[in-house]
Order: structure tokens, then sequence, then C-alpha cells
């Protein structure tokens, strides 16, 4: 078999820094659903057990339908290093792409549809400004700080935690991963969602233990008081899950009066303190699966998750938490199932595109902090 033809990429930098993205081909750009199922359909077939497709519960219908995994992030990893697949096709964003690479065998190839999926929250917790926020706030206390780190960032992030003591976390298991900390030390840094470290904190009874680091301002920002407190949040948040209220929540009892309310932790702490329940979004699809036929659940999560759950699950009445305002993925939305129908159409003509590949340190790094995640 012919050497495959593959991007070159600078693994020493982030994918997010990246500026030799490869875009999606003019001959690509026109498809029709139909001849674009048609075309997907073909390359699977010529690639048979050589792939596999992990699809993020955000993604749009157009790419679930073709994947052969449908979850979370951290989730769709495992099942792609179960798979023991050559290349691994990853419906999501680069964090997620990245997270897969780290976790997956060496003769694994992790391929990204588009390179420019790349998760805002993630953004928000640069090498930089993390290096620079972790100087100054060590420098202000004699306490042993210990970093953590949500898995929706990445992996230089997560290389840093393992550096410093600290370790990943998914929303499902950030209180053990708190505990953990301050076992291990006396102050934990949270990154990058403060939302998700603030419900966090107030599952564990800390919630007058909290203070915010903004990394935008640091210049006006007092280090000392800040690590007075035994949880440091960065001033971090998802888009999608900010925007929700407790406006929202009102108005979804109010139109159905039986409704209940399931919320990611990544919403506001106001916002998931009048919920009724509150989990990742396994725990949403999991809600909804065992709920009896004719209930109500307001979905207080990324839209696309709400109509899939729509689709799976007829016999209950899923609505969005938001109703018409509920907002997408701008991250995911960059991967037009086109994209897929191209990158897929180059594996089965032996041509790799786009990529991701974690430098061999950082991988190391970052292995580590996923492991003393499993560890606790």
């Amino acid at each position: 078999m012919p050497a495959m033809e593959t991007a070159e990429f600078d693994t020493e930098l982030s994918l997010f820094k990246y500026d030799n993205l490869e875009q999606l081909p003019p001959e690509y750009r026109d498809f029709d659903e139909a001849e674009r199922t048609r075309r997907i359909e073909g390359a699977l077939d010529a690639l048979g057990d050589d792939v596999v497709i992990l699809g993020h519960n955000y993604q749009r219908r157009e790419i679930v339908e073709h994947a052969d995994f449908v979850g979370d992030s951290y989730q769709l990893s495992k099942e792609a290093a179960a798979a023991d697949a050559e290349y691994v096709v990853f419906g999501g964003v680069t964090f997620m792409a990245e997270s897969a690479d780290i976790i997956t065998d060496d003769d694994q190839t992790v391929v990204l549809p588009s390179m420019e999926a790349s998760c805002p929250m993630a953004g928000m917790a640069e090498a930089l400004q993390v290096d620079a926020a972790w100087a100054e706030l060590t420098a202000a206390t004699d306490a042993d700080v210990v970093p953590v780190t949500y898995m929706n960032s990445y992996a230089d992030l997560k290389a840093f935690c393992a550096e410093h003591g600290g370790l990943v976390c998914t929303s499902s298991n950030a209180h053990r991963a708190f505990e953990y900390a301050l076992d291990e030390g006396d102050k934990v840094l949270f990154l990058p969602d403060k939302h998700l470290g603030e419900n966090t904190a107030h599952r564990l009874g800390l919630e007058e233990e909290i203070a915010e680091w903004d990394p935008w301002d640091a210049a006006s920002a007092d280090a000392a008081a800040v690590v007075d407190n035994d949880v440091i949040l960065w001033d971090g948040y998802c888009q999608v899950h900010e925007r929700f209220s407790p406006s929202h929540v009102e108005q979804v009892r109010a139109d159905h009066e039986d409704a209940r309310v399931v919320v990611h932790p990544e919403c506001r702490r106001e916002v998931v303190e009048a919920a009724d329940v509150v989990g990742s979004t396994a725990t949403i699809r999991e809600t909804v699966a065992e709920a009896d036929p004719g209930e109500t659940w307001a979905i207080g999560t990324e839209v696309h998750l709400t109509r899939h759950l729509q689709r799976w699950h007829p016999e209950v009445n899923v609505v969005p938490l938001c109703g018409e305002a509920c907002m997408d993925c701008n991250a995911m939305r960059q991967i037009d199932p086109n994209y897929l129908a191209w990158v897929l159409e180059e594996l089965a003509a032996e041509r790799e595109r786009n990529v991701v590949e974690v430098a061999p340190g950082e991988k190391e790094l970052a292995r580590v902090a996923l492991d003393r995640m499993l560890e606790v």
C-alpha cells in the first residue's frame, strides 16, 4: 500500500492555533442530502472495519446518523480505543479529537472533519494565560494549589495540570476531582468552566470558599484575596449553557403544567437550583429514556441533543428549555456534513486529511492527568 498523504501540523501548538487548516474542496460544497449520503455510505463500504465514526451528542442529525457511537466526549474516546479501528473520525471539536488521540493506540489515527471546529470555552484557558495566572496565584500564597481541568480543555492544559499535581474531570466526576485536589493540597484551581466549578463547590458544601480569577483583567485582580479562598474558579464558560436563565424555567413550567426540567451543570447556579435534575449529557439522555410515556421534560443543554431526544423518544414530550431561543454549538456547526463525506472519501483513496496529533511529551502528561481521574 502506498504511503498516505498526510497534512503537516506543528504538534507543539494547540490545534486552535494552526493556520494551515484544510478547507472543504469546492466540488464537495453543493451536495444535497441524497448525494452526500450515497457518497458517505460508499466510502464506508470501502473502508469497512478500518474506520469508526464518533458523533457527539451535540452534533447535527446528518452527522450522528452515520456514527458508530453517539455520546459525550470522553465516552466516545473510550469507544474509539476499544474499537481498534485504524481510523477514528470524530464528529466533535478539537479538544475531543485531542482526547481521542491521547487515549487511543499509537497505530490509530484521529481525523477531525473540519479543523475549524474549535470549542470557545476551551479557548478561554490558553496556555500563556494559565502559566501567567499560576505564577501570580502561587506567589501570593504558601498553600499548595492543585489545578483541575474540565475535560472540555486542550491537551496542553491537561498536561499542565498533570505537571502540577492535578488532574482532569468530567461533569459527572468533578466533585471527586475536587476532593482529590483538596486531599492532595490546600486549594483547587478549576479551569475553564466557572459554572461547573461553582455547582461542584456547592455540592461539596464549599460555597463560602469560592473566588473567581479573571484572566481577561488580571492586571486589576487581587491575587492575595483570591487565594484566600479554597476554590479558585477560572472565568470561563460555555456560551450555550450560560444562555439559560431562571426565567426560562419559570416560562416552561407555565407553558407545560407538569413539566420537569433537566439541565447540564455547565448552566448558571440559579438555573441548576431551579431544575429537577442536573447532570451530564449521558444523564440527560438517561432521564428521557427512563421517562414514562406522556411525561414532559424540558432540556437545558445544546439544542441538537434536544432534537435527537425528540426523535429517539417520541412517546415523551421533549421540549427545549428556552424554546426557539435555544442555541446550537457554534463549534460543532463548523462540521458541515459534507466535510464527513470528504474526509471519508479521502481515507478510502489512502489520503489522510485533518489529522489530530498531540505532541508526544504533551500526550504523556495529559494521559497522567486522565489516569489520575480514573484512580479517583
